[in-house]
Parts: C-alpha cells; structure tokens; sequence
C-alpha cells in the first residue's frame, strides 16, 4: 500500500499530466474551441474551402495559381508576412486573381508559448505588410502549427483578425508522394462531409523553415483533389463563411 505522501505525489502527477494533456487538446487540436471561438466550417457538406500555408513561394506558387486558374478555383492563402515582403509582385498576383489572403504571422513562431506584446507584432507587422502591397484589408488569420491561448485570439480580434482552423489536413509538408496526399485528404473530407461539414482543408505552398522547400507534391494533390471534387462540391474562399 502506497504512503499517503506516495498517494499525494501520484495523485498530483495524475493531475497534472491531464491539465498538461487539456492545454494541448485546447491550444493545438484544430476543431477545439475550449480557448476561444475560431471558423472551422459550417454545415455546408456541398462546400470545400482549399487553404494554403506558409506561402509565397517563389517557384511553387505560381505554379499553384496556373492549376488553379485552369479549374476556376478560387482559394485561401495564409502568408509569413516575412516572405511575403520579399515576393510583393507575386502576393499581389495571388490577390488580383481573386484569392483571399490571410494572416500567418511574421515568423511562423508557436504563439502559444509566445509573449502577448511578440503576439501583437508579429499579426500587426503581417497585416501591415499584406494590406501595402495588395491595396486591401485583412480580415483573416491562421495561426501557425494551429497553436492558440485566449491571449492570442483576442489580440487577433482586436486587430480585426478572425482566427481560422481546419478539418481536413496531412502531412503534406514532408510526404513525397501526391496521391498519398490526395487519398488521405479524400478520407478525412469525406468523413466531415458525411457529419454534414463543410471541408476546410489545408496543404502548403511553402515552408516555415525554407521559403523555397519543394511543394510539387502539395500542388499536385490540389489538383486531384479538385478533379474528385469538381462536379460534386462547390469551391469556396473562408470569407464565404461569414468572417
């Protein structure tokens, strides 16, 4: 029989492993909204939003706009606002094709683990940047990794920023194979689909940790994605889901 002391440590470990395990749930899982209220989908299961992360990227975003525009697909785009200051010329292309960008911070940090004052600069300095060089407000922001506290969705808020998650993504940043990607997308769509959401999916143009990382197979899955799609969903930017 464990000592009352013995009892007491495990106990308070038990504890704190759960709190531990609820900060995780509640600051990383993308559809939770224990911190605060952020956009997933609403209950459109006709509905597909394609959102990418961690762009511009200069040889892989163009591409991306050339598939997109080939199927009259519109999509949303979440900019490091220190890429998209080195890349104006192909930010403003991604907006004046009718895409909607969004905010994704300045340096892709964890904003859960990082200072409220660091939070503000690093969505004001993005939205700055963004609304120079496209002319237009931004209205929408991803945190990156998805990671939240309270802290960071008001800061958003107060900036004019709704925060915006998922509910369909993979590992497409480091899978080498599109079809892999396409297929596991596919599933999860599917599944969100038949619970009567719309899908809110995610894939990347570029990389947080090399502007330039190689996304060929993050477009081609997009691109199986929207020919499974096409004649069965409609394709929508988030701002169509009351931002």
């Amino acid at each position: 029989m464990l000592s009352p002391l013995a009892t007491g440590i495990c106990t308070g470990a038990a504890v704190a492993g759960l709190v531990a395990g609820g900060f995780e749930y509640a600051s990383l899982w993308s559809t939770s909204q224990i911190f605060g209220r952020t956009l997933v989908a609403p209950r459109r299961p006709d509905e597909l939003a394609i959102t990418f992360d961690d762009g511009p990227n200069e040889k892989w975003t163009p591409k991306l706009l050339d598939l997109l525009a080939c199927w009259d697909v519109k999509a949303t785009f979440f900019l490091i606002g220190a890429y998209a200051e080195k890349q104006p010329e192909l930010v403003r292309r991604i907006a004046s094709e009718g895409h909607l960008i969004g905010n994704h911070s300045w340096s892709h940090p964890n904003l859960a683990l990082t200072g409220k004052s660091r939070v503000q600069e690093e969505l004001r300095r993005t939205s700055d940047v963004l609304e120079q060089i496209t002319g237009s407000a931004v209205h929408c922001f991803r945190p990156p990794f998805g990671a939240r506290r309270p802290a960071v969705l008001r800061v958003a808020r107060e900036q004019g920023l709704t925060p915006v998650m998922w509910n369909a993504m993979t590992d497409d940043w480091k899978e080498p194979s599109e079809e892999r990607i396409a297929r596991r997308l596919i599933e999860k769509i599917d599944r969100v689909c038949r619970r009567g959401f719309a899908g809110n999916i995610v894939l990347h143009d570029g990389g947080h940790l090399d502007a330039s990382a190689n996304r060929g197979p993050s477009v081609g899955a997009c691109g199986r994605l929207i020919e499974h799609y096409k004649r069965t969903h409609r394709f929508v930017k988030v701002d169509a889901w009351s931002l």
